[in-house]
């Protein structure tokens, strides 16, 4: 049996709690216990982390790039590694690579890349999220809207066929343009249904919710606003206790005051997590890129279209967690359960993944008082240090 390691001289923050003058021990990829410093196996193997802190490795579900990679341009295993490692650079140890609006034949590609990512246990990879076609021309954002288009029997059985092969599959789509039984049997086969990208109203979104939709993607990002007369799609997923809602916290895409009113509003057991929705320059130095043969420009934290419009982010989930504490006034305990535990619930992964507590994943991020990541360990092995 392979000798424990033993995490020694941070604080550990378990998702719940912090423990002062504990060790982390790890054993097969698992963690085993957080423990005093005197019950640590006389074998174990010592790292020490005098000073800083342990906290849940991050978890997001809308990435659409990073390392210079972006999923629609390379939907292959080594465009999925090369986006995990980037991330896990600033935290993340669990995401789901997101494909944009594309064509049939790119999102097949996607959907047989996440399989065999997989299959190769690229460390970091979680799953696959689609985020649409299936989408409101209206509210498309930087989405193709040539590429937009009502559900189809076939786009059913392929998400089905391909939430088999996976731990996660996540897909956003409106309810103008897939049906109710549609969501009810992506729902029933175990795929996590997004609704966003939509100009629907609170009793649309409502029976959307009542058939199996589980989330929100984006808050207040390509959906129908909160009204005196119609909630929309910001006052259903505030509403609606089913729902969990993403939140992209980059101080671009949702004003600080909004967060916080949506944090105080949103009605449980639902939570508000973070997502970056970031994009191939994370981790480089691009000042632009191609989306479906458009070009997307970086410039001052902000990723745009020609015309002005928002596309993706420019991010990474330590700035979100940061920006939750520094900006909108956010405990950074309740910051970092945004950017882990609460993203582990919408999908299902709590038994595995957003706490550090005996048998779940020996995912974490080592950081510093200011929240900036000095190391990433994933399933027990470190795969990233400063």
């Amino acid at each position: 049996m392979t000798a424990p390691t033993a995490i020694t001289g941070a604080r550990i923050f378990d998702g719940d709690l912090w423990h002062e003058n504990r060790a982390l021990l790890i054993g097969n990829g698992k963690v085993a216990a957080i423990a005093a410093l005197g019950d640590v196996p006389a074998d174990a193997r010592i790292v020490p982390m005098d000073g800083l802190s342990l906290v849940p490795g991050f978890i997001d579900i809308q990435v659409n790039g990073g390392g210079g990679v972006l999923l629609n341009e390379q939907p292959d295993v080594e465009g999925i590694r090369t986006i995990c490692a980037a991330h896990a650079r600033f935290g993340t140890t669990a995401l789901l690579p997101t494909l944009i609006t594309d064509s049939r034949e790119v999102t097949a590609t996607t959907i047989a890349a996440g399989l065999a990512a997989r299959e190769a246990r690229v460390p970091g990879f979680l799953g696959l999220h689609l985020e649409g076609p299936h989408l409101s021309v209206a509210r498309k954002g930087a989405h193709d809207p040539a590429f937009i288009r009502p559900m189809e029997q076939a786009d059913l059985d392929r998400i089905v066929a391909a939430r088999r092969g996976l731990d996660v599959l996540l897909t956003t789509l409106a309810p103008e343009n897939a049906t109710n039984d549609q969501i009810g049997a992506l729902h029933a086969a175990g795929v996590t249904v997004s609704l966003g990208h939509s100009d629907s109203g609170y009793e649309t979104a409502a029976a959307a919710v009542e058939a199996g939709a589980r989330m929100m993607t984006h808050l207040f990002n390509a959906m129908s606003q909160l009204g005196n007369r119609e909630p929309g799609m910001v006052g259903a997923a505030l509403d609606l206790g089913h729902l969990n809602a993403g939140l992209i916290a980059d101080g671009y895409h949702v004003h600080p005051v909004s967060i916080g009113a949506a944090l105080r509003a949103k009605r449980g057991p639902g939570r508000i997590f973070l997502v970056t929705d970031a994009m191939s320059p994370i981790g480089t130095d691009m000042t632009s890129f191609f989306l479906n043969g458009r070009e997307i420009f970086r410039e001052g934290g902000r990723l745009t279209l020609a015309d002005g419009t928002l596309a993706g982010a420019d991010i990474d989930m330590a700035s979100c967690v940061r920006y939750m504490r520094d900006t909108v006034g956010v405990e950074l305990e309740e910051a970092l359960r945004m950017a882990s535990l609460y993203p582990a619930e919408a999908i299902g992964m709590t038994g595995r993944k957003g706490r550090l507590t005996h048998g779940h994943d020996a995912d974490f991020a080592v950081i510093d008082g200011g929240v900036n990541v000095v190391a990433t360990w994933i399933g027990g092995m470190p795969v990233f240090t400063a």
